[in-house]
């Protein structure tokens, strides 16, 4: 634990992102963007504002591929900025949910050579209005998939409009994507992209924006239980979170996808060949 309260994060999330970036296709995909609070993380009198840390998920490899924490005076926002940093984007797509939905990452993205595509909702009023007008009154090229998932009844819609000015560094579309689920009621999400995407692939690459939910904060919580480490001094917290990440990625590629991540857990403590190969499957 002291090597990880006094080991530089930031060198720390550099090698991590260096290294997990050789295992990332080159090809088009989509990557992810959120944050992660590690709720009991913090120090004493500070409950309601735990340490967290942001990660870039890769949508088809399943992958994180970087992860940052705030530095002193940050916030999930600048966090998200210094991940960008560690990141190759040339093909890719970054997602992010309307936090970040700004000028800033807008630039930093286009500047590391990919595209994006960002939720945009009430916390920019005047750019969701500008979306839903444009929506409303031009031809907007659409696409309609329905499917049974999970026993449930699936139903969902993709448009997509070139925007006639850009709003920001890159700014090329607005998308819209309303679903719904058996008979529940539609739900609307409206994005800003930097590329002109057909409807197919709008409906796809949004729904990469929530699997870093189930496919990383999940597991890193019911798995790995990082929201229950009480590591909370100097740099712990931000070190324990890379090393949980990385612990996730050699879990996720040391078995099929049949096996549960709990038996992988068990058999890495009970076999070590397994163990062996589980890490050096990683080299």
């Amino acid at each position: 634990m002291r090597l990880l309260r006094l080991m530089d994060p930031d060198a720390f999330a550099r090698a991590f992102a260096t290294f997990a970036a050789a295992f990332a296709r080159a090809r088009r995909e989509g990557v992810a963007l959120d944050g992660k609070a590690l709720r009991r993380g913090y120090q004493t009198g500070l409950q309601a504002a735990p340490p967290l840390t942001v990660s870039a998920f890769a949508a088809d490899t399943r992958l994180c591929l970087a992860a940052a924490a705030p530095k002193s005076g940050g916030n999930e926002i600048t966090a998200a900025l210094e991940v960008i940093e560690l990141l190759d984007l040339t093909d890719r797509l970054v997602t992010a949910d309307a936090l970040h939905c700004h000028k800033d990452m807008a630039a930093a993205v286009t500047r590391r050579g990919g595209d994006y595509l960002l939720a945009l909702k009430g916390n920019r009023r005047h750019r969701q209005q500008q979306a839903r007008q444009a929506l409303a009154h031009g031809h907007a090229q659409s696409v309609i998939r329905e499917e049974v998932s999970h026993g449930r009844n699936e139903w969902r819609k993709a448009e997509v409009i070139a925007a006639d000015m850009p709003l920001m560094d890159g700014h090329k579309a607005f998308n819209r994507v309303t679903s719904r689920c058996d008979d529940a009621a539609a739900k609307t999400h409206l994005f800003m992209t930097s590329t002109v995407l057909s409807p197919k692939d709008a409906l796809d690459l949004a729904r990469a924006l929530w699997q870093v939910e189930n496919g990383l904060h999940w597991i890193l919580d019911v798995h790995l239980r990082e929201n229950q480490s009480r590591a909370r001094k100097d740099h712990a917290p931000a070190n324990i979170a890379l090393v949980n990440r990385i612990v996730r990625n050699i879990l996720k590629l040391a078995d099929n996808d049949k096996v549960p991540i709990s038996h992988r857990i068990r058999k890495c403590a009970w076999n070590d060949d397994y163990l062996i190969a589980a890490i050096d499957h990683m080299r």
